[in-house]
């Protein structure tokens, strides 16, 4: 009998190596699939007559075959086969490219659904590779799945029908009066009907009911997350030191610097545990917050641990608060993957002996062997670069640690506070003063000459440019991808440059290795994607370019442009788009027209709705199956409400009608992963 933990390769019709296709999309057993939710919807169900379509439009046709199937082979590797169809009033010719199974299957006078684009010609029309099937067939409405090459959308839904068929009724998860006072569907309706609804209502009824069902289950997560920690701890700070350390500073922190270091302190004076999240703009000072709490930490007695997601940002930040600190007797030391095998030894013993106060370093940090004599302070920085596993792995290296975590991607503090359920927040809304303004141009691929002489103008001023590309290599021709880029500007413009690339594809060290060179400044030009959004502080680079830029969200071309305007020289953001739409131009000058990263988050909610607001993982927080964390905002709202409710009345949820939603919630968090 089929159950959701059976392997997938038990589904009728899978085996060994088409579980293997399975396995890539990241379906192992059936409750994976069942999960494997459509991304779309393809409506066979209203018929039409070719005459009566737009030309180039997808269309749903219903026709008999009038020719048989005729074989053309191309070349070695293609085979067409072409047919005709009539719908009753115009003929229509159809092409299938290298499907001989279904070539082989459609039978001459008999009535099919054809689905696809409609190419019309004067007295005919034409369809290439549409979609097949018998008239009589009562799927209407088809799901689309997100697919491969080697697994077609096709053929997930046809082995997603089949387990569901085999399955028995889903259990229902929520308590009935939930169900009643939220007006959702129940569990079996709207799996079975996500997958294949009977009609577009009932998609809509299915996805609302497992959307609610998602969020609901996360803010439990996150509010149970945060009441564990209210485990009172015997880590507390008897004295403030903030005065001393604003003393050693050359420069005057900015007001919102003060008020976030004198909220950590006093959480950290408090019988609870700090935990708590640091959100500032790009270039607001959260390492200088970062290294007020570590030196009152550090003073009260207590290690402090700074874990970055990069080797080249734990570098720079080493950089940046060793000498700061140990000019007061801080111990600092820096610890990562590169750190050879004799050093990381004697870091660790000395760790164990409290011999270092602070230690910065990589995911290094938090492995099993490393041990603390007295660990009080654990900082996470770029937050969402991180699970929430790793954040606890680190915090579990202690007994009841004070916990900082800090994030450099503005959110509107309202979304905030729902989506870092677990965290008290507090805001870095003001810029030290000094900080050179970037100045933002939008223009057309026409201007592209002029920047490259622009770039090179300030290359001669020893200053250095980055280059971003949407995609790392050609998927898409009609984008800039970032191999492609760099091959062409190190062979064309920029020949006999110092030419960088870097993209997600690169192994870390690779990476690490690319980013020191531009730092050090032997890199006069970076050609990158998005993976340089977050980090590296290189004071020398005053030129920001960005390539398709209306293929990016405006709080993603705000962290881009932030990489520049670090140092003394003034700073460009160039954001290139020849796109023609209202919407798009709208939005580049929005990046025009405002600096403040807040405002800018707010005009993304506003403008993109359900837009790549978090990219595809939601800041180290559990990975979201079907809900979308703005798109579905109010709906977010309202389980953050829901859930305060329950736990109100069963704080443990220990009560039977909580049971099941208690296992979604250990199950959602257990299998919280990190970026």
């Amino acid at each position: 009998m089929l159950t959701l933990n059976s392997d997938v390769k038990y589904i009728k019709g899978v085996g060994e190596k088409r579980a293997e296709l399975f396995h890539k999309l990241g379906i192992f057993c059936v409750k994976d699939l069942v999960e494997y939710y459509p991304r779309a919807y393809q409506d066979w169900s209203a018929a039409a007559k070719a005459a009566d379509c737009e030309n180039g439009a997808q269309v749903s046709i219903k026709a008999t075959m009038i020719k048989p199937v005729r074989e053309h082979m191309v070349r070695r590797g293609m085979t067409l086969y072409k047919c005709s169809f009539s719908d009753g009033d115009t003929i229509i010719n159809v092409t299938i490219f290298n499907n001989k199974y279904l070539a082989n299957s459609l039978k001459l006078y008999e009535d099919y659904i054809l689905f696809g684009k409609l190419e019309k010609r004067l007295t005919s029309a034409e369809m290439s590779s549409p979609q097949i099937e018998k008239a009589e067939s009562n799927i209407k409405i088809h799901p689309v799945y997100p697919a491969t090459d080697r697994l077609n959308s096709k053929a997930i839904a046809k082995v997603a029908r089949t387990a569901l068929e085999a399955l028995p009724e889903f259990e229902e998860t929520l308590p009935k009066e939930i169900r009643d006072k939220y007006r959702l569907a129940p569990l079996d309706f709207a799996i079975r009907q996500i997958h294949f609804p009977d009609s577009r209502e009932n998609a809509i009824i299915a996805r609302k009911r497992l959307i609610f069902e998602e969020l609901l289950v996360l803010q439990l997560g996150l509010l149970k997350l945060k009441s564990k920690k209210k485990t009172k701890t015997n880590i507390r700070i008897k004295t403030d030191f903030t005065r001393e350390f604003y003393s050693l500073l050359p420069f005057e922190p900015t007001g919102a610097q003060r008020r976030a270091i004198a909220d950590c302190i006093a959480d950290m004076q408090s019988e609870y545990p700090m935990n708590r999240l640091i959100q500032g703009d790009v270039g607001s000072g959260k390492t200088a917050v970062a290294a007020g709490i570590i030196y009152t930490a550090v003073k009260n007695g207590y290690q402090a641990a700074l874990m970055a997601p990069t080797e080249i940002l734990a570098n720079q930040h080493f950089g940046t608060l060793s000498p700061m600190l140990s000019a007061s007797g801080i111990r600092v030391e820096l610890l990562t993957g590169s750190t050879p095998a004799k050093e990381k030894r004697e870091i660790k013993r000395r760790l164990m002996d409290g011999e270092i106060d602070l230690i910065i370093g990589t995911h290094a940090i938090i492995q099993n062997d490393v041990e603390f004599k007295e660990l009080g302070l654990v900082i996470t920085d770029e937050q969402h670069r991180f699970g929430v596993n790793q954040r606890a792995s680190l915090a579990l290296k202690g007994e009841e640690v004070h916990t900082l975590v800090m994030s450099a991607t503005p959110i509107p503090r309202t979304l905030a506070l729902m989506i870092y359920g677990d965290l008290d927040i507090s805001v870095l809304d003001e810029l030290p003063p000094g900080r050179q303004p970037v100045r933002t141009d939008v223009v057309n691929s026409s201007y592209r000459r002029r920047i490259y002489d622009f770039i090179k103008k300030a290359i001669a001023r020893g200053e250095q440019a980055y280059i971003v590309c949407p995609l790392v290599d050609g998927e898409e021709p009609t984008m800039a991808s970032a191999e492609k880029y760099a091959e062409k500007l190190a062979n064309g413009a920029f020949y006999g440059y110092n030419i960088g690339i870097l993209h997600g594809k690169m192994k870390p060290k690779a990476k690490d290795e690319i980013m020191r060179a531009f730092a050090e400044g032997s890199v006069k030009v970076l050609v990158s994607t998005t993976v340089i959004e977050v980090g590296v502080d290189v004071p020398n680079a005053t030129i920001m370019v960005i390539e398709n830029a209306e293929r990016f969200g405006l709080s993603q071309l705000h962290q881009l442009r932030g990489r520049v305007g670090r140092g003394n020289a003034g700073s460009y953001c160039i954001l290139i788009s020849d796109s023609e739409g209202d919407s798009a131009q709208e939005r580049l000058q929005i990046m025009k027209k405002y600096s403040d990263g807040f405002k800018i988050a707010d005009e993304d909610l506003k403008q993109r709705g359900p837009g790549d607001f978090f990219g595809s993982r939601q800041h180290g927080l559990p990975d979201l199956k079907i809900a979308d964390m703005l798109g579905d905002i109010e709906t977010l709202k309202i389980c953050r409400a829901c859930a305060d409710e329950i736990l109100a009345k069963d704080e443990k949820l220990d009560l039977e009608k909580h049971r099941a939603i208690a296992d979604k919630i250990s199950d959602m968090f257990r299998n919280s992963v990190s970026n």
